[in-house]
């Protein structure tokens, strides 16, 4: 398939062929949500924890006799029943979120994101995309040129100094190689610019 390339200006200047595999694959939604959930469960960390009922600093003295009270038998403060005993099922730091994803089926969920992409005209193809300088203004405004006023992700294969420098401050930016582009911020973002080169390498680590 025919994608087309713009230039600096914004106005449509050539087109590039595109893998019709990678950029005309048919929407599966449960593919697509199964493969970013995946992602976002695997960068979870297992560092919260809780106390139980062996772990909570209470006595383990009897609170009151078993009979002859009128209240409910307790045998001890730290009883999971009682406010300020520990959790039942308490969480641990070593809890693992991770879910498998074959690489089969996270590679289809990507190309099925960049062919809806495509679809909703939100991929846009540039010949070449550098920051002249490191300069935070001048860049948004080059990005303003191109029409690129929303939220914008944009892939490079040369991530130099000068664009890392004149992007990180923009909170609505960012910039990757095609090795980082990821299932969440292909989705999470409006635009998603991608060079020529940049283009090319994607087809090659999705083949």
């Amino acid at each position: 398939m025919e994608l087309k390339v713009i230039n600096a200006s914004g106005q449509a200047a050539a087109s590039v062929t595109a893998s019709d595999a990678l950029f005309g694959r048919d929407y599966n939604e449960d593919l697509v949500h199964q493969v970013v959930t995946a992602y976002l469960a695997n960068a979870r960390s297992g560092n919260r924890a809780q106390k139980g009922r062996s772990d909570v600093a209470k006595s383990t003295r009897k609170p009151w006799r078993q009979k002859g009270t009128g209240r409910a038998r307790a045998g001890m403060a730290s009883s999971p029943l009682w406010r300020g005993g520990g959790r039942i099922f308490p969480n641990s730091p070593e809890e693992n979120f991770s879910q498998k994803v074959n690489r089969k089926m996270y590679r289809a969920g990507v190309a099925t994101i960049l062919s809806q992409l495509v679809r909703e005209e939100r991929l846009v193809v540039v010949e070449d995309f550098v920051a002249e300088s490191p300069k935070t203004k001048a860049f948004a405004a080059k990005l303003a040129a191109m029409g690129l006023n929303e939220r914008t992700l944009i892939v490079t294969d040369n991530l130099d100094e000068n664009l890392y420098l004149a992007s990180r401050n923009l909170p609505n930016v960012l910039v990757l190689e095609p090795s980082q582009a990821d299932p969440v911020s292909l989705v999470r973002f409006k635009k998603v610019l991608v060079t020529r080169e940049a283009l090319k390498q994607i087809e090659e680590i999705l083949a």
